[in-house]
């Protein structure tokens, strides 16, 4: 998978997504990233890249030319038109399942903008995809960024060590994940689970399911509307329903 990245701030980029487990899946080259700072295709010699809004208001909107040029740079050298995925409030909330079919891609541009957005005329040109991770406002698009690119990351083969951790995840099933636990046995009166001491499991993945359905319900019930139920998940639900 490669990254590419549009944004004023490249280093807030890669110094948030070249550490810990993405970090160490781009030096085994199984990820790549690209940053293009915007300002570098200003087309002002003080290198602003934003002026007033017509029709007035407050703040500054950043101009479609530089942002276009930096798209540019990055599109001519694929083999395809790529993905360009924006990251806006306004855009369709981030969820596992978009996470999962951005996977499948081989090239993604992240376009990140700053101060009260940026020009819809070339909004309009390269955007494929306005994305947001939540009914609220940021200072810029990068954090937004970087929470998508680490999500689409762990999905693919070779960036996790554990294959089965991303399949076993919370949203996997559109299901919360069980509670998990470790050593010691006996924290400040806590006790782990008889469950998980028994060595049958067998029982500890029934469990393990049925402590995720209690979760859900919950926590999140609206996930279980598109949740991927088995039978017997039905039935364990529905005995709780007539409690």
């Amino acid at each position: 998978m490669r990254f590419y990245v549009l944004t004023l701030f490249p280093d807030m980029i890669r110094d948030g997504f070249q550490t810990s487990i993405t970090g160490r899946a781009v030096e085994k080259g199984i990820l790549s990233l690209e940053t293009v700072n915007i300002r570098d295709f200003s087309v002002n010699k003080h290198q602003r890249v934003d002026d007033y809004p017509y029709g007035g208001g407050a703040g500054m909107v950043m101009q479609a030319e530089p942002v276009y040029l930096a798209y540019e740079s990055v599109a001519k050298r694929l083999t395809k038109k790529p993905r360009v995925l924006y990251m806006s409030p306004q855009g369709k909330v981030f969820h596992q399942r978009m996470a999962e079919e951005l996977a499948r891609e081989e090239e993604l541009v992240f376009l990140c903008g700053h101060y009260e957005g940026i020009d819809e005329r070339v909004l309009e040109e390269i955007v494929t995809d306005e994305v947001s991770i939540g009914d609220y406002v940021l200072t810029g698009g990068e954090l937004p960024a970087l929470v998508m690119m680490d999500a689409i990351s762990r999905l693919l083969e070779g960036v996790l060590h554990n294959e089965e951790s991303a399949e076993f995840d919370s949203f996997s099933d559109n299901l919360l994940e069980y509670p998990q636990y470790s050593r010691p046995q006996n924290w400040r009166g806590k006790e782990v689970p008889e469950i998980l001491l028994s060595g049958h499991h067998l029982n500890v993945e029934k469990w393990r399911r049925e402590q995720s359905l209690l979760r859900t319900r919950k926590r999140r019930p609206d996930l279980l509307e598109t949740a991927n139920l088995t039978k017997e998940d039905k039935k364990f639900l529905a005995k709780l329903t007539e409690l």
